[in-house]
């Protein structure tokens, strides 16, 4: 065990910040929005993480992490066992386990992990943090195997980040793992265990912080509540003109093409000029047609079949210029129940374009190119992208349930976007037949949507609740 360290809560304070996973989803992006955050606070902050691939690709830690302090384990040699026929969870540094069991994936459900692949788990990530030393605090994000290192490896206080996803695995063991779950009840008092040793849990939306409660035991008066932030500066409103739009649409979807089929191949699905012009001109003399755009993973719980499904069914009452509706992410090979690109395929409804997995420079970029963000996530732990589209002054569709509605019309005089019931295809077509159809209405949602992020979700004044936070955990460790 290392020392306790003499602390001032006028200090700085030393963060290890872990996250199992290499960088692929919402909560990579919080980690490298939150500790560069706390560090133009003057914090030093040191982040744990995955990474996958080689540099300048997306899951590459370094690249992804930027200029932050960063140690992290290569998961490279396990994927390429992976690919060989071989186990990746039996080489020296084994690739994560995942919440998701997505048959055929190697980063196999966390339920399904024998004791010896945890152990290899657990000594990957004790030779990873031993040498970074002793923080003030350590704030590990998700409860995973991570969670066990950081209690083995010394005494700091400890927050502990729920972002839901976690609280989903523990949710389906507890109604009735499948037979494939075979590890299920030693990972779910892993994690339970890992919970109420904590010193703080910070859960993102209260229906989450209601969810640990039940799942994990805890007394509700230990969770904080903190929702994620947002670059406001990244993720801003910028008027962009209509052949700069087009342009860039070109770029993504014709030039330089990433969606991606069955086949998980990025820039398998590619489009012409004569595609791009069918869905994003109108005929002559009248307006661009506005722009819908989805963003996310092609898990089973964001719903992109049915987002297809309602649009196909909305085109017919969108007049003779239907607008686009753009897929943007879906990390390449990845997706559980059915591809949405053989729903559009099979559907064999025009208008569906899918620009792949790109990077968040990016993304700020097409937020201010699309005019509807529509993502009926069923469930969504937080979501992020929703903040990120609101912050560029896009109107929202979700689903009244998870996360969204903790930030998307919380005002009923003052509403962002709309809310619809979760899985109702008619519903969801109606809610973009409404924003497409009112344009002087989106953009007025769009702008009171602007104003809220502006107002509560800045990631300076996350950091600084964070820093509360971990002060307290301190301070009552010290008492």
């Amino acid at each position: 065990m290392c020392g306790r360290r003499e602390y001032s809560v006028n200090d700085a304070l030393r963060i290890i910040m872990s996250l199992a996973f290499y960088p692929r989803g919402g909560s990579a992006q919080v980690v490298r929005y939150l500790a560069k955050a706390l560090g133009e606070r003057g914090n030093r902050v040191t982040v744990c993480s995955g990474s996958l691939g080689a540099p300048g690709d997306g899951s590459h830690a370094s690249t992804f992490f930027g200029n932050i302090d960063l140690r992290s384990l290569d998961f490279t040699e396990a994927a390429e066992c992976f690919e060989q026929g071989r186990d990746p969870m039996a080489v020296p540094v084994p690739i994560h386990p995942s919440f998701e069991d997505r048959p055929g994936a190697p980063d196999r459900v966390f339920a399904s992990i024998d004791e010896g692949d945890y152990a290899r788990q657990l000594a990957a990530w004790l030779k990873l943090l031993e040498p970074v030393g002793r923080p003030d605090i350590h704030h590990v994000h998700h409860l995973t195997h991570v969670n066990d290192a950081v209690h083995a490896l010394d005494d700091a206080p400890v927050v502990v980040h729920l972002h839901g996803t976690e609280l989903k695995m523990l949710a389906a063991i507890r109604e009735g793992a499948p037979a494939s779950w075979n590890h299920a009840e030693a990972w779910e008092r892993r994690l339970i265990a890992a919970a109420q040793r904590a010193d703080r849990l910070v859960a993102v939306s209260p229906r989450d912080r209601t969810l640990a409660v039940d799942l994990l035991g805890v007394d509700g008066s230990s969770i904080d509540m903190v929702p994620n932030g947002v670059d406001s500066s990244r993720f801003s409103v910028r008027p962009t003109p209509p052949g700069e739009r087009f342009a860039r649409w070109r770029r993504w979807l014709v030039e330089e093409p990433q969606g991606w089929d069955e086949s998980g191949v990025p820039g398998s699905i590619s489009y012409t000029d004569d595609d791009l012009r069918h869905g994003f001109i109108n005929g002559a003399g009248r307006e661009p047609p506005p722009i819908l755009l989805y963003v996310g993973r092609f898990l089973g719980f964001k719903r992109v079949p049915l987002l297809v499904r309602a649009y196909a069914e909305a085109r017919a009452s969108l007049g003779p210029d239907p607008p686009p509706l753009v897929i943007w992410g879906g990390h390449p090979g990845e997706w559980e129940g059915e591809h949405p690109h053989e729903v559009a395929e099979s559907l064999d409804v025009r208008g569906v374009f899918f620009a792949g997995w790109r990077g968040h420079h990016d993304l700020a970029l097409a937020l201010n190119s699309a005019d509807v963000l529509v993502a009926p996530s069923v469930d969504e732990p937080f979501g992020q992208v929703y903040l990120e589209a609101m912050a560029c002054g896009l109107p929202v569709i979700a689903t009244n349930s998870g996360g969204p509605p903790s930030f998307v019309n919380t005002d009923p005089a003052r509403p962002t976007g709309w809310l619809v019931t979760p899985d109702s295809q008619d519903e969801l077509a109606a809610a973009i037949v409404e924003a497409v159809g009112s344009p002087p209405e989106s953009k007025q949602r769009g702008r009171r949507g602007r104003a809220v992020i502006e107002r509560d979700f800045d990631w300076r004044q996350i950091a600084e609740r964070f820093e509360r936070i971990y002060r307290d955990a301190i301070a009552a460790r010290s008492g």
